[in-house]
């Protein structure tokens, strides 16, 4: 995500493609320190109001 103009790195919006899924984009430096790799598998679990992302082999 290019340029940022406002709020911080861990504020993100929700996009919705042509499909109809909705998407989020993670910050790469979360990514760096988790040190996930493009096409890594995830699990996606709800708690609540929150969403938990973790990786897939644990």
């Amino acid at each position: 995500m290019g340029n940022k103009k406002s709020g911080s790195e861990d504020e993100r919006v929700l996009l919705q493609n042509s499909t109809g899924s909705y998407m989020v984009s993670l910050p790469i430096s979360m990514i760096r320190e988790l040190r996930w790799q493009h096409g890594q598998k995830v699990t996606i679990k709800r708690q609540g109001n929150k969403l938990v992302i973790e990786d897939w082999k644990k």
